[in-house]
């Protein structure tokens, strides 16, 4: 009696499972799969049936460095993070031997194959964009084995050393016309501006004079020893009406 209780006790030890909750156990009888066995302690009959246990959570996978060629035949190296989650633990498990490996590499060829659609200028400025297509290509391929892909982030895209010159050159070149442009654009504000302030000066009398009188004030605090300044053509004008004057009265 002792013998036959142990023995079942024996039995129901070895037969217990223990599944967490971040896990889903895929259980076979006889070799046939027959259910999703969840979270907690469980009893899988040995040999008649056997459990495999599949973690739920969201994975990430480093899809290593991969050179690819662009649209316009430039080569660099791109590599990327996939993240992603089992959806269905049982196509996980039946449709796909070893679905981490086949997503990573699914991800690879994936990968190389879009930046081949599109041009160097498009990678650089458009990750975003080039993630959504990997991202969309590769949960579509993977929906028959119960995976879930969130999202695809391109980390790195490497360029070849003569290809990073070029690109330098050309931002340098670039910065250098936005200075000339800022520059000639400044020009013509002060241009406008002088225009403006020498119609004011000459439509109102004796702005000119008070004008000459400021420079000169402002020269004044100078410490250099000369001082050249240029006298209006009024005030000439003003001397010689006046020599004419007083040339008539003495006559």
């Amino acid at each position: 009696m002792y013998y036959i209780l142990f023995a079942i006790v024996f039995i129901v030890l070895i037969s217990l499972r223990q599944i967490n909750e971040y896990q889903r156990g895929v259980k076979f009888t006889f070799g046939k799969f027959t259910g999703i066995v969840n979270p907690g302690w469980r009893i899988i009959l040995p040999v008649i049936q056997i459990m495999k246990k599949v973690d739920i959570r969201v994975k990430a996978v480093d899809v290593p460095d991969q050179e690819c060629i662009t649209k316009d035949n430039v080569t660099v190296k791109v590599n990327a993070v996939i993240y992603y989650k089992v959806a269905d633990a049982g196509r996980a498990i039946i449709e796909v031997e070893n679905f981490y490996y086949a997503i990573s590499q699914l991800a690879q060829t994936t990968m190389r194959n879009i930046v081949g659609e599109v041009d160097l200028d498009t990678l650089l400025g458009e990750r975003d964009m080039v993630s959504d297509k990997i991202q969309k290509i590769v949960d579509k391929a993977t929906d028959p084995w119960g995976i879930k892909v969130n999202s695809v982030d391109l980390k790195d895209v490497v360029l070849p050393e003569n290809m990073q010159r070029t690109i330098a050159k050309q931002a340098e070149a670039e910065r250098e016309r936005r200075a000339v442009i800022i520059k000639a654009e400044g020009e013509v504000m002060a241009a406008d501006n002088m225009a403006k302030a020498a119609h004011v000066l000459s439509s109102s009398p004796g702005a000119l004079h008070l004008r000459t009188l400021q420079s000169i004030n402002d020269l004044s605090s100078d410490q250099s020893n000369t001082v050249i300044f240029a006298l209006p053509l009024e005030i000439l004008r003003a001397f010689e009406s006046f020599n004419v004057k007083v040339k008539k009265e003495i006559s």
